[in-house]
């Protein structure tokens, strides 16, 4: 596996959008498209096609908010791979390469992101990366997680 991610860009934007989730996963997370169009209306997000090699096997949306609390907050707001390379390993790669990109890019130590109550797959792959419940809830009523460097 040799993961990395590169920017949506009018010449790849299509093919990012095309990605799906599994249709037990509906409303999990907005379709790509939605996603791709609050990143043109908001500045803040930006929006990665997530690749192994030349293959386009999922997509994130991260970004920093500076009016979150005194120093700001990075958020790894959303988080797909494609159901035809679920169950492959993909999902912990990129959250791990993820982190590892955003403590980089944005040098905080807390890393947000939110997860509905029934989205027990994902939940148990985050709490087994490190991140846990910090009793908050977002907007939209999904539990908040964080995942603090040691």
């Amino acid at each position: 596996m040799n993961l990395h991610f590169e920017p949506v860009l009018p010449a790849n934007r299509r093919e990012v959008e095309r990605l799906q989730t599994l249709p037990e996963q509906a409303g999990f997370i907005e379709s790509v498209r939605d996603c791709l169009t609050e990143a043109d209306e908001y500045p803040e997000w930006k929006p990665v096609g997530i690749y192994d090699d030349e293959l386009l096997v999922g997509f994130a949306m991260y970004g920093y908010f500076a009016d979150l609390q005194p120093e700001g907050e990075v958020w790894l707001d959303r988080l797909l791979i494609d159901r035809k390379y679920q169950k492959k390993g993909y999902g912990k790669a990129a959250v791990l390469a993820l982190l590892e990109r955003l403590r980089r890019e944005y040098g905080k130590d807390q890393i947000y992101l939110s997860v509905y109550d029934n989205n027990t797959a994902a939940i148990a792959m985050y709490q087994q990366l490190g991140f846990h419940f910090n009793g908050k809830c977002d907007a939209k009523g999904e539990k908040i997680m964080v995942h603090t460097e040691n």
